[in-house]
């Protein structure tokens, strides 16, 4: 029987399909939602038509559908209290997109920050339209089950803000059909940057797989990672703005050790950048050695994993295709 409660609020987080998963995506959207689902009505859905906006191999986006579902259950996603799903199982969302992509306008799309980053590295031939009308899926998505809060990346906020734009155009030209969402970006453990480059965002896309430490890492991998990630120029153990590289190393270890920032400064003053990052490698094996043990074990057992996303997608299409009943009302098609 599912968990809710009469009035709830909802809210609603998503992930891409991919075979690799890492520490920023755990701390920043998964574990986030786990949160969520003690607050809100949660829903929670694998985007694996976002994720064919870049080419995919089929077989490989099967597999990695199954993955991230493992990933989150693993993490500790509760489908009886969490509507769980695969996006393309609930065809509202793509229909739901078609309508908002005739209330969009093209300088809004234009200064999404993620498309002109995206399409700058596929130039203009090889950069497709569905990268590009992205953010309508995704404020689609979002509009769909009258979301009120999104817990997101600050990379993100910027589509969420999109969402916000156009619920409120469609309102004021229809009447009121769209919750207005608000975005949740956490204080910490939202944005952790790359190890070998603390300037840019940890990304599984990043060419060197030092980048990141992957869910899936074996230990010998992350303490090798953790031992040549990027430091700065000083000495201390100490949180800076001024000092990313260090910063976010002492961000990753309060996030596992869940200890305070302080705290961890203190126990290394007048120590090394040596110690500090052993310390953090063997943290980082035990954080994930459980989590990985749960991953391996729902995967085991795949028919499983389909059987939670067809029923989570069961639920979510009652509550789509009701909200979309009265959007075809609004916009004079029924």
């Amino acid at each position: 029987m599912r968990y809710t409660a009469l009035n709830m609020r909802r809210a609603l987080s998503a992930l891409q399909p991919t075979n690799v998963l890492h520490i920023g995506n755990l701390f920043g959207a998964l574990l986030p939602m786990v949160e969520a689902q003690k607050e809100f009505e949660t829903f929670l859905f694998v985007v694996d038509y976002h994720a064919i906006t870049v080419p995919q191999d089929p077989e490989k986006l099967r597999q990695s559908i199954l993955f991230a579902t493992a990933a989150y259950l693993a993490a500790g996603i509760d489908p009886k209290r969490t509507h769980m799903f695969q996006q393309s199982m609930v065809s509202q969302h793509t229909e739901l997109a078609w309508i908002l992509s005739c209330v969009a306008h093209m300088g809004e799309l234009e200064r999404m920050t993620q498309f002109k980053d995206k399409s700058a590295k596929q130039k203009t031939e090889g950069t497709s339209v569905g990268l590009f009308t992205y953010p309508i899926l995704m404020a689609a998505d979002i509009l769909l089950y009258d979301t009120a809060v999104v817990p997101v990346g600050e990379d993100q906020k910027q589509h969420v803000e999109l969402a916000r734009d156009l619920a409120e155009r469609f309102n004021k030209r229809f009447g009121k059909t769209f919750t207005i969402p608000e975005p949740r970006i956490q204080k910490m453990g939202a944005r952790i940057m790359g190890l070998d480059d603390p300037s840019k965002k940890m990304s599984k896309s990043a060419e060197s797989p030092k980048n990141f430490i992957s869910l899936m890492d074996e230990p010998g991998v992350i303490r090798k990672k953790i031992m040549s990630a990027v430091t700065d120029s000083g000495s201390t153990i100490a949180f800076d703005a001024k000092r990313p590289a260090i910063s976010n190393l002492i961000t990753i270890m309060s996030l596992v050790s869940k200890r305070s920032v302080q705290a961890i400064e203190n126990d290394y003053e007048g120590k090394g950048y040596g110690d500090f990052k052993k310390d953090l490698a063997e943290l980082l094996v035990l954080y994930l050695q459980p989590l990985q043990a749960e991953i391996n074990g729902y995967l085991a057992n795949q028919d499983a994993l389909v059987k939670i996303l067809q029923k989570g997608a069961k639920e979510a299409e009652v509550i789509a295709q009701a909200k979309m009943q009265i959007v075809r009302k609004q916009i004079g098609v029924r």
